[in-house]
């Protein structure tokens, strides 16, 4: 079963509910206003169900997982204005047919672990939560009630870059560097101090986590260990293509690479030119461990 583990796709309420803020994240129409970016004007026909669905369908995947959009700011607003949004997401994410799941998500300026469990009641296939959450000790103490219950339930975690600081630079800018310093941190930050406090617990990093991986050349040579892989920590493909994501894999191996396209924002990767076994490894196996523990 082909898999693609990292897409956004809007639904109707959570737009409305965007577009209902007087502050940023908001929605002007289709004109996306966030703290750290440039206004963004949003396509319709990226969130248009039924050509999602066919892309798909083209792309050979059977299961495609939604995300909210962690750069947005949702999951660090104050629960009083987290908490009608994450609702509409949820709502949206759930109504999705086939092939969609989707990943839940949670305010972590208040951790709650009941209402994340209740979630996931629902059927999600994990939790996904803002790098930027978790980029140190005091951050894991934080959100340790959320981490510990998808440990407790064998239920992944997903990591995608959160917020972009106010930067003046192209419209680039926040995908090319503070999105990327944070996925770099995040995947050292989980060495230091998230795999001691969670041994069980299973992790996706997005976008190659910001190829932190190909540093490990460097923490072998400043004290950090050497050889080590861990098979419960997984990175996926957004926005690479076939160099990076064989780096990637001469520093990790080929089990721990899944499927992730970025969509609308990017497509996945096409023809890595490592032959069938490894497609089979990133579009199929590696995203089924990640999930479900199975090949």
């Amino acid at each position: 079963m082909g898999i693609d583990v990292h897409q956004h796709l809007w639904g109707a309420a959570f737009g409305d509910a965007l577009r209902r803020r007087t502050a940023a994240p908001r929605l002007d129409g289709w004109t996306l206003h966030l703290d750290g970016e440039a206004p963004y004007e949003v396509d319709p026909a990226d969130h248009d169900l039924a050509r999602r669905a066919a892309l798909a369908g083209e792309d050979g995947f059977d299961l495609v997982l939604t995300s909210l959009s962690s750069p947005l700011g949702v999951e660090w607003l104050g629960p009083e204005d987290a908490t009608p949004l994450l609702a509409a997401y949820h709502a949206d994410a759930l109504a999705l047919p086939a092939p969609f799941g989707a990943w839940a998500a949670a305010c972590v300026t208040e951790i709650d672990a009941p209402a994340l469990a209740q979630e996931l009641d629902r059927g999600f296939a994990g939790l996904q939560l803002p790098a930027n959450a978790l980029l140190d000790a005091a951050g894991y103490d934080r959100c340790g009630p959320l981490l510990r219950l998808l440990e407790e339930r064998g239920l992944p975690l997903f990591l995608h870059p959160g917020p972009a600081p106010a930067a003046d630079g192209p419209a680039w800018w926040p995908a090319l560097v503070p999105y990327v310093q944070q996925m770099h941190a995040s995947w050292f930050a989980f060495r230091a101090y998230g795999r001691p406090r969670h041994p069980r617990l299973k992790v996706c990093f997005a976008l190659l986590a910001g190829l932190a991986p190909l540093h490990g050349e460097r923490l072998a040579a400043r004290g950090g260990g050497r050889g080590e892989v861990d098979r419960h920590a997984f990175v996926e493909t957004s926005s690479y293509g076939p160099r990076a994501i064989d780096a990637t894999i001469r520093a990790l191996g080929i089990d721990t690479i899944v499927c992730g396209s970025d969509r609308p924002y990017a497509p996945p990767p096409g023809d890595l030119g490592l032959g069938e076994a490894a497609e089979h490894a990133i579009r199929v196996a590696n995203p089924g461990r990640l999930l479900t523990g199975e090949e």
